[in-house]
């Protein structure tokens, strides 16, 4: 099979723990890769057949999904968020913990009691109105990609639904956490139809399941 494997790693706080994953199960970027200063983003790998892209977590589902790359890692946050019927998660790689909430002012914010439209500041518009309607609320999302947490002291949204690991960003920004919408880790995604088609695919699968399944068993 001529055909190169492309797999697809996100930028950020996921990677530094996925990388020795990825290296049990086979996968290695070549050494430029770690070099701090290399802004490519296209490496390849000590396998002949396979090179690495290195993306935003967001994009990743989507390269994934659509078929430009055939494997990925990223958080559930971003699955749940875009629920790709091309997408396939068959491995928590038990990694990238964290979890998704609403975080309002600590000296509070509007109620959401008995309230039937809220604003919010957001990475994660889909969740974050499922996660409102079902309280019968209609939340209005308000798109933003980073600093999240200064949209309520500016008057932009009352609240935030945002990433929440230690929650020191929250605590710094003045504002408190009300609700827990999702608890995440790191997952192997595949792109189905290459799982069905490319034995390679199935391969890979296999060898992060066994590593996942090895860590669990220690």
């Amino acid at each position: 099979m001529n055909d190169s494997l492309t797999f697809a790693v996100p930028k950020g706080r996921i990677l530094d723990e996925a990388l020795p994953v990825m290296a049990r199960a086979g996968v290695v970027p070549e050494d430029g890769f770690h070099d701090k200063a290399n802004r490519s983003l296209t490496f390849a790998t000590r396998r002949d057949d396979m090179r690495l892209i290195r993306v935003r977590a967001f994009d990743v589902a989507t390269f994934v999904a659509h078929g430009a790359a055939q494997l990925g890692i990223v958080g559930s946050d971003v699955i749940e968020e875009f629920d790709y019927a091309d997408l396939y998660a068959p491995v928590d790689l038990d990694i990238g913990h964290c979890h998704l909430a609403v975080a309002e002012p600590k000296e509070g914010g509007a109620s959401v009691d008995g309230a039937s439209h809220l604003r919010v500041a957001t990475k994660y518009p889909s969740l974050t109105r499922r996660h409102f309607e079902r309280q019968g609320i209609q939340a209005e999302c308000v798109k933003l990609n980073g600093a999240m947490e200064i949209a309520p002291e500016l008057g932009l949204a009352g609240r935030i639904v945002d990433l929440v690991s230690t929650g020191t960003t929250l605590r710094e920004n003045g504002l408190v956490e009300t609700s827990r919408i999702l608890d995440i880790s790191a997952r192997l995604i595949v792109n189905r139809a290459a799982l069905k088609t490319d034995p390679r695919v199935a391969a890979l699968v296999e060898a992060f399941r066994a590593d996942a399944a090895r860590r669990e068993a220690a």
